[in-house]
């Protein structure tokens, strides 16, 4: 079977990812241009696919955003009645398209038990002993903290220890935890891994999941975050300060227990720049001298000379927030048993702090603009006059925002066989900002989903672009890394830099959008949002599902790559 110019061009740049994360750059090249030559001959240029999408047109997505970022649902925090209300919606379109729900008495709702825990007011407190004289920070100048979700009170005293990022990568020969023993004391980590590292190490050992593991195995007690340049540029520290007032969540097991808790490490917190600077002071290497290590990718822990003392009082409550979901059953026989996951956070910040006047954080961009792609790619599939081969399932999830839970629960808790899942095609945040031109395909490089997006791309001509913030471990910070986790091939597309318009300068809108916008109630309808482009977006989307709903083989993590060695392995139960 030949490829087009627009498919090779695709697989090029897949390849280039691959060289770098996976394997050698001609044993790439044939992995990839081996699986196009293989897959079945589905004609992306049909009546019937062209019928398809014209059903996805910018004023249906217009009409969901616009009600799911209107004032009346409050920012559509989890477990908050606003998301209730946009619930209700989704499930509502849902039924309207004669999709089938995956339960009872709800029907398309998945309710997911949560903890809420907030700090009590006054009730948090970091002091550093220095030469006998204690020290207290203040609380969100030079400190945040999160409340325990396990105890009320929790308290935790010793000496601190420097451990770099916290990370042991012993396939890269990388070890923070070198030479120096932290049983019983405070580590000292930086936010986020290595620069050095490839870009998937790097991503899966930034994770707090990950990072914790490792803490605990080394026997510390508790720890203190010190935000790397790199990290205070793309979030500033008022915007940390304001989503730490909303407290935590955590979804709950079936005894009652908080998912995810290492209750080992009983205190942890944040600390602001002027916070890590007042941790340093006298320390035989300054915090210059750490962020330059760190940025080379050197290792050097030691011991801080200051006891610290973290103590926190936490309040908890229960809530209930509903995932949605519904399904197109497959038409196939062998195949309809197979299921193909769209998902999209539903759930945005909910009432929050005022900034500039305005205390709704209404989520049009983040993340209204995923939903209402995914209800419009269901549509699409749905009023189709043949199903496709394989089920699909459109997955609306709560809690993105406060960790991934809803992702999470539903992957520990589907209503299917986890090993039934071939793929997870996750849709969050299109910056609809300017005419789109590229996407960029997180997670392509990874499986076979990325001859899928190549082909997809390839009959629209958009073309893939690498990831230009590599150091923002995007794979690990969306929904999609709940399914990969438990060993589903998953692929994150997300609009790209570049402008179809030449006197508009992506690159700068998307980055001054990040700074002034992302996460504050500025992300609401007042903005100029581009629905053509969405449109063009969702359209992309719908041709990577319909073809990987349809092809024979189901999605494969390709030979070698990393996440597939750490979870393809792993029981999926």
């Amino acid at each position: 079977m030949s490829t087009t110019a627009g498919e090779r061009e695709t697989v090029r740049l897949l390849v280039k990812d691959l060289s770098r994360v996976a394997v050698g750059g001609a044993v790439a090249a044939a992995i990839v241009i081996g699986i196009l030559a293989a897959s079945p001959s589905l004609d992306l240029r049909s009546a019937r696919v062209a019928r398809a999408l014209e059903t996805i047109a910018p004023d249906g997505l217009a009409a969901h955003v616009r009600f799911l970022a209107d004032d009346l649902l409050e920012g559509r925090g989890t477990g908050s009645r606003g998301h209730e209300l946009a619930a209700r919606y989704v499930a509502t379109r849902f039924a309207a398209l004669g999709l089938d729900s995956i339960g009872t008495g709800d029907a398309y709702l998945q309710h997911v038990p949560l903890r809420h825990a907030l700090l009590a007011p006054g009730g948090a407190r970091v002091t550093l002993t220095r030469s006998g004289v204690p020290r207290r920070l203040r609380f969100e100048e030079d400190f945040v903290m999160a409340p325990d979700a396990v105890r009320r009170e929790s308290r935790v005293a010793g000496e601190v220890v420097f451990v770099g990022h916290g990370v042991t990568a012993p396939e890269l020969g990388y070890d923070d935890f070198a030479g120096i023993d932290v049983r019983g004391k405070i580590a000292c980590v930086l936010s986020g891994a290595p620069p050095t590292f490839p870009n998937d190490p790097r991503a899966h050992y930034s994770t707090t999941h990950v990072k914790e593991t490792n803490l605990v195995e080394h026997g510390a007690i508790g720890y203190l975050v010190v935000r790397t340049p790199v990290d205070e540029r793309r979030g500033p520290w008022e915007r940390t300060v304001r989503q730490s007032r909303q407290g935590s969540m955590k979804w709950l097991d079936e005894s009652g227990t908080p998912y995810g808790v290492r209750p080992e490490l009983r205190v942890a917190a944040t600390l602001s720049r002027r916070g890590a600077e007042r941790l340093f002071t006298g320390a035989r290497r300054s915090l210059g001298d750490v962020f330059a290590d760190a940025e080379a990718g050197r290792s050097r822990p030691f011991a801080l000379p200051v006891r610290a003392e973290l103590a926190r009082i936490s309040r908890h409550g229960r809530v209930s927030s509903p995932n949605v979901a519904a399904l197109l059953r497959g038409s196939d026989p062998k195949l309809g048993d197979e299921v193909v996951i769209y998902s999209a956070h539903l759930d945005h910040l909910g009432i929050t702090t005022p900034v500039r006047g305005d205390s709704i954080n209404n989520g049009a961009i983040d993340n209204a603009s995923g939903v209402a792609c995914m209800l419009e790619i269901a549509r699409a599939f749905a009023t189709a006059p043949e199903r496709p081969r394989r089920s699909i399932l459109f997955l609306a999830v709560t809690g993105e925002e406060r960790g991934l839970l809803g992702s999470e629960y539903f992957a520990a808790h589907p209503p299917m066989p986890i090993g039934n899942i071939a793929a997870n095609l996750n849709l969050d945040m299109f910056l609809m900002l300017f005419p789109m031109r590229d996407v960029i395909a997180f997670g392509a490089e990874h499986s076979t989903l990325g001859t899928a997006v190549a082909k997809a791309a390839a009959r629209l001509a958009i073309p893939v672009s690498r990831d230009p913030v590599p150091e923002e471990v995007i794979f690990v910070r969306s929904d999609q890394y709940s399914f990969v986790r438990r060993g589903v091939p998953a692929v994150f597309l997300v609009g790209g830099r570049e402008s179809a318009e030449p006197s508009l300068d992506g690159e700068q809108i998307s980055k001054r959008w990040m700074q002034t916008t992302y996460h504050m109630p500025q992300d609401d309808l007042s903005q100029a949002l581009d629905f053509e482009s969405c449109a063009r977006f969702a359209r992309l989307n719908y041709l990577v599902g319909y073809l990987v709903a349809n092809q024979e083989a189901r999605p494969q993590w390709l030979p070698g790559d990393f996440f597939g060695e750490i979870f393809a392995q792993e029981p999926r139960r």
